[in-house]
């Protein structure tokens, strides 16, 4: 009789023992492919998530090497060397921006009787006036927190134009409308212009509340064509100078190759500035997935290698228990290596078997699982967020025990674009559990037959070892 044949016969006679080894093959069958599916879900979730927050890089003022060497002033980069930063490769869309004081003039009253502002240092007609590049593509109005009423939003075709955005409190106190002018005068000097209103914009924040970069009444935040701002202050070398960029990368992986690039590029230029990459919020949005996946594969590793140390001792335990029927095939003439792949072969059937089965139904088990964990993560994060309070004004929070760097990133919800993942059986998962399945049986028999097969028949037969 074949080999292939007495490995049939052996199954079916040994009933018990197959059903526990099949039993034992579908849990590590079925723990090793909730574990790849899981992480296949999780990392493609991931990556939804990355592309829903973008990829972004600030660059702002290193606070470190200012403080270090003692500035006052804020460094400035010439605006065509973050134009070529803009045109880099990875850059999809890019932004920049600067600050002066504004000071409105011709009958424009700004709005009074909120928080108090005299830390803005604006001065009873100054107030806070950013010079930006395209409006829509700053973090307020992209995020939806900021409102456009009326009109339209300052473009890079407006860049060297005359053009304002104003807040409606500031509008209505003025009965000023979309089209109508307003008289800017320069922050030094006696250097003014007229600048077009072209949109009107809300701010949910109260005029209780001072705006926390520049201390001013959120209904007197300007927003000018940066070009045309910048030209009531100039310069000595007239070259447009800004203080702040933002770039949109088209893909989150290649944050650090636009970081390489833009040291390249603007070299020494970047000196008093950091290229701040929004890693923060992407890590914030994507915490629940991570946890999940660790989870997921902690609970795989564990139950896999639980099973694998039963599988081997049950493994173990059969071929000693055959080896009289060993002794007898080897003194009819039976050749050694056919034992080892009868053996190997009655694991693999049962091994096929349990595959198959945990393919049946893991997918809808594991989907039915992730999602419930999703929701606890989900909820345990935003719980943690919501739950940080900002320091004491005036504190940096370091003696009260708040850690600064935990402060909740903005309109960066946990999983808020993401309200399931998708558990997706596929080839290379079914095929991932097959070879770590089949290597775990094939060396749990390999080693024992192989010991015992290293003895003469004889021995076999008369010591019973």
């Amino acid at each position: 009789m074949n080999f292939v044949k007495r490995a049939g016969f052996s199954l079916w006679s040994r009933r018990g023992r197959t059903l526990i080894t099949l039993c034992t093959f579908l849990v590590i069958s079925v723990m090793v492919l909730a574990g790849v599916l899981i992480a296949d879900a999780t990392a493609q979730a991931k990556n939804e998530a990355k592309r829903s927050v973008g990829a972004e890089v600030n660059l702002v003022m290193d606070l470190s090497s200012q403080n270090a060497a003692g500035a006052l002033m804020a460094p400035r980069i010439r605006a065509a060397t973050v134009e070529k930063l803009g045109a880099a490769t990875p850059v999809q869309k890019y932004n920049y921006s600067m600050f002066d004081r504004g000071v409105v003039k011709g009958g424009t009253e700004l709005v009074t009787g909120g928080a108090d502002t005299a830390a803005s240092g604006m001065g009873p007609d100054g107030t806070a006036t950013v010079g930006v590049l395209d409006s829509a593509l700053l973090p307020d109005f992209r995020s939806g927190k900021f409102q456009l009423l009326s009109g339209a939003h300052l473009t890079a075709a407006d860049k060297d134009k005359r053009l304002l955005l104003i807040e409606e409190r500031l509008a209505r106190k003025n009965g000023i409308k979309t089209g109508d002018r307003i008289t800017l005068g320069a922050n030094e000097g006696t250097a003014k212009a007229e600048f077009t209103v072209a949109g009107i914009y809300r701010d949910p924040r109260p005029s209780s509340e001072p705006e926390p970069e520049y201390f001013v009444d959120p209904a007197n935040m300007l927003y000018a064509s940066i070009g045309g701002f910048a030209g009531l202050n100039p310069t000595e070398d007239s070259a447009l100078q800004v203080t702040k960029a933002t770039f949109l990368l088209q893909d989150a992986e290649d944050l650090q190759k636009f970081k390489d690039e833009a040291e390249r590029i603007a070299g020494s230029e970047l000196d008093g500035f950091q290229l701040d990459a929004n890693d923060k919020a992407i890590r914030q949005m994507t915490g629940p997935l991570d946890s999940i996946g660790s989870t997921a594969a902690l609970a795989m590793w564990l139950i896999g290698i639980a099973g694998a140390a039963v599988l081997v001792l049950l493994v173990n335990l059969a071929v000693k228990q055959r080896r009289k029927e060993y002794g007898v095939l080897l003194a009819m003439g039976e050749r050694k290596w056919k034992l080892i792949a009868q053996q190997a072969l009655e694991i693999v059937a049962v091994a096929a078997l349990a595959i198959g089965l945990s393919s049946l139904f893991t997918q809808s088990l594991t989907q039915s699982a992730s999602q419930s964990l999703l929701g606890e993560e989900a909820a345990a994060a935003r719980h943690k967020l919501d739950s940080w309070q900002p320091p004491a004004p005036g504190s940096t929070g370091i003696d009260q025990g708040i850690d600064p760097d935990d402060k909740p990133v903005e309109n960066a919800d946990p999983i808020d674009p993401i309200d399931r993942i998708d558990i997706r059986l596929d080839p290379a998962a079914i095929a991932t559990v097959g070879a770590v399945g089949l290597g775990l049986g094939l060396l749990a028999t390999a080693v024992p037959a192989a010991s015992v097969l290293r003895l003469s028949p004889r021995t076999i037969l008369t010591k019973g070892k």
